[in-house]
């Protein structure tokens, strides 16, 4: 467990400390509230019904409708890495492999979480001034993080030396950054499959340019 962890356990000890049964059902019950709205338009009213609470005690718990939105993205990053990097995850030392064996498992994650995905895709473009300044930089650091954490065990002496694999990296979270841009723009709920078959298609690109001939 790490400190950022412990601090979270520690500040949330009340919530922490309930039977798991009822936490899942308040963390269910506030992914789809945000899942379905933005921000500003998720009812903290709604949240408490939907988990069989009172706002209250949803209170109780959380100070305020932004400290309960945090709890959620720590939370939800913490469960996801859980299910994605199992035993097979560091035994993979290509980038690219690594990369779309991640996704596939992530696809699998997913659709085990209803409203999950949106959630995710509304965390990753805040618009309400209470959160929009701290989650642009909690996602830079998650960035930063993954890359040196979960490929730890890639073999970097693959990319020709001229090309940074951090770059490529950041390519990768570009590309789909306008894809998703482009969706939002035209109103399209987001296909996981269509996204997931564009990004097998970056990495082919990018993995033509970026690898040393005889690893192609």
């Amino acid at each position: 467990m790490g400190a950022t962890d412990e601090g979270r356990r520690s500040k949330f000890s009340k919530f922490e400390s309930l039977p798991e049964q009822r936490r899942e059902a308040i963390v269910s019950a506030a992914v789809e509230t945000f899942g379905k709205n933005d921000y500003k338009g998720a009812s903290t009213e709604d949240i408490a019904r939907r988990a069989g609470i009172s706002k209250g005690l949803l209170f109780f718990y959380f100070k305020n409708k932004k400290e309960l939105y945090l709890y959620l993205m720590e939370h939800l990053m913490e469960k996801v890495s859980d299910l994605v990097v199992d035993d097979a995850f560091y035994e993979i030392d290509d980038f690219f492999e690594l990369l779309v064996y991640a996704a596939e498992t992530k696809r699998k994650v997913l659709s085990r979480f209803p409203y999950l995905l949106e959630f995710s895709v509304r965390a990753f473009y805040p618009e309400h001034k209470d959160i929009k300044d701290t989650m642009d930089g909690w996602t830079q650091r998650q960035i930063d993080v993954m890359f040196t954490t979960y490929f730890r065990c890639v073999r970097f002496d693959r990319f020709r030396d001229d090309i940074d694999p951090k770059y490529v990296l950041d390519l990768l979270i570009w590309l789909a950054d306008g894809y998703l841009h482009q969706q939002r723009a035209l109103h399209q709920r987001l296909d996981m499959d269509a996204m997931l078959d564009e990004m097998y298609r970056w990495c082919d690109m990018l993995k033509a340019y970026s690898y040393k001939e005889e690893y192609r």
